[in-house]
């Protein structure tokens, strides 16, 4: 396959954000992760493998270490800004995720514990970086995903009837604390910043504070856990119930 220059060079640029949001693109690499996007509803526009591009400009447009097997440019899907507020359901609210690799590992978290979807706000790390991508091994196509103004749509939900949950140093037992897992409304988990945690806006439309107790109870260690951890042991206690 004959590849141009400025063909390498528009799919190099896809590493950066403001090319994804010029074009609607994005890129994934790797032969599982091609393959799952051309299993799923996303719209696949070029495949380039190794093979037929050659090794030198496989590397040149690849953001890993080594060129893969297989690259795709994949174009974004609508409705990632705007979505009705659920009747139901259980759903992660993201609130300020700035690291890539949190961000595709909560995903792989969703993927697995069947979340409904994940709304995220507007200054958590785009679900198109390549970082993203390459972490959610394959579930950025199966999970809705949708930016929101956080504080706002966590409001709606408590309007609808629903709950939000938070983690918090001085919450309740997750473990011992009643929860409403999303059957007869909508039950939010909110997910704080690694470094700040929930921003003060969307702590303060939080219904629920929830703490995830140290083992043994009360016991010194690490100051709080990672961000994707948290969100783990959180959605599996739901699920559990």
């Amino acid at each position: 396959m004959a590849i141009s220059h400025q063909e390498i060079k528009f799919v190099k640029s896809l590493s950066q954000k403001k090319f994804r949001d010029e074009y609607g693109v994005f890129v994934v690499e790797g032969e599982k992760l091609v393959s799952e996007a051309l299993a799923s509803d996303f719209e696949v526009e070029r495949v380039y493998r190794r093979e037929e591009v050659g090794e030198t400009a496989m590397a040149r447009m690849s953001a890993l270490a080594s060129p893969p097997p297989a690259l795709a440019v994949v174009r974004k899907p609508g409705g990632l800004e705007s979505a009705a507020l659920p009747s139901r359901g259980l759903f992660l609210a993201l609130d300020g995720i700035r690291d890539p690799g949190n961000l595709g590992t909560i995903l792989r978290v969703a993927d697995w514990f069947g979340l409904d979807a994940v709304y995220a706000s507007p200054d958590t790390v785009d679900l198109f970086n390549p970082k993203v991508v390459q972490a959610t091994m394959g579930a950025i196509f199966r999970v809705p995903f949708h930016y929101t103004e956080m504080s706002a749509f966590c409001t709606a939900v408590l309007r609808a009837g629903g709950s939000v949950y938070g983690t918090f140093l001085d919450g309740e037992n997750l473990y011992t604390r009643e929860l409403h897992t999303g059957s007869a409304a909508p039950s939010i988990i909110v997910i704080g910043n690694e470094s700040c945690g929930i921003s003060p806006a969307t702590a303060a439309c939080v219904s629920d504070r929830l703490f995830i107790p140290p083992y043994p109870a009360g016991s010194p260690g690490s100051e709080s856990l990672n961000a994707a951890i948290a969100t783990a042991i959180t959605v599996a206690e739901f699920r559990r119930r």
